[in-house]
């Protein structure tokens, strides 16, 4: 029996467990089952009681405090400590059915899914072990980031990190649409949606050539580490370049657009997740008196 979740993650602030928890609300409010774990060891208050919640196993503040570790040594450690007790994972979601969707909401330290190999290997156990779990990757990119455009870019580049090293369906989420609503003209937003390289060159905060300070730049700004292209930026734009190069070369990251306040966005997003997943090619047909009957049980 195939069970179905979705690994929410994202760099810190991007709205994860806010997702989360609408997510959830619009899952029971559609008589949706669902199994909530949160995998974020630093967590404190929840919306909604967590099934699972990894600081019953342990906790960032205690490792930091007993390690003497930072956030993120201490946020390492707490993930080595759960691939060695998995248990503690493979117990609780044994008898879950494949009516249920598993919410997995993960911690916003971006190096758990960019370069160290710990979550590739939670991943194997919950996919290919024993649970044979259907799993997506939700991830969540701030939508004011579409205001810097380097910064946007580098968040692009953090999602296809994550997708070519964890090997999974995946779906990429521009969180907190609402915060840029009348800011961004839809025409141009089409282009972040669909990562463009062009807009480094459309950039409005970037000196273009042509202008004053382009026209005296010699060969020196050839080199990057040249003083004089540090000093003007010119070393910083090329770099920028070669990131938005790299992310259209590979073409695989696109966006969604979320805004939790609005109950179909959130809908519209579950959509895409339960195609990844093949969430509905599993569920029995239901006749009409089945769903009438569900309103009379309630």
């Amino acid at each position: 029996m195939s069970k179905y979740g979705v690994l929410v993650m994202g760099p810190a602030g991007a709205g994860k467990t806010t997702f989360c928890s609408k997510l959830l609300e619009h899952l029971r409010n559609n008589k949706r089952s669902y199994f909530y774990i949160n995998l974020d060891p630093a967590a404190e208050t929840f919306t909604h009681e967590p099934d699972i919640d990894i600081k019953d196993l342990i906790s960032l503040s205690d490792v930091m405090e007993e390690m003497s570790l930072g956030p993120n040594g201490g946020l390492i450690y707490c993930f080595e400590f759960l691939l060695e007790n998995l248990d503690f994972l493979t117990e609780p979601l044994e008898p879950v059915t494949e009516e249920y969707l598993i919410v997995i909401d993960m911690p916003g330290q971006i190096e758990l899914y960019t370069h160290v190999p710990i979550l590739p290997a939670l991943v194997r156990h919950l996919m290919r072990g024993s649970l044979n779990v259907n799993l997506c990757a939700a991830y969540l990119l701030e939508a004011t980031f579409v205001v810097d455009r380097a910064k946007f870019f580098a968040g692009t580049l953090s999602a296809m990190s994550a997708m070519l090293m964890l090997e999974m369906p995946h779906v990429n989420i521009l969180s907190k649409m609402d915060l840029i609503k009348g800011t961004v003209p839809r025409r141009e937003l089409k282009r972040f949606v669909n990562p463009d390289i062009g807009l480094l060159d459309d950039d409005p905060t970037v000196p273009q050539k042509g202008n004053l300070m382009a026209g005296r730049l010699g060969e020196e700004d050839d080199v990057p580490s040249s003083s004089k292209s540090i000093m003007t930026g010119t070393s910083f734009q090329k770099l920028n370049r070669a990131v938005g190069q790299l992310i259209d070369d590979f073409s695989m990251v696109q966006f969604l657009q979320l805004n939790v306040e609005d109950e179909d966005s959130i809908g519209a997003v579950l959509s895409y997740i339960d195609d990844a997943i093949q969430f509905h090619e599993a569920q029995e047909p239901r006749e009409p008196m089945d769903e009438l009957q569900d309103g009379f049980e309630e």
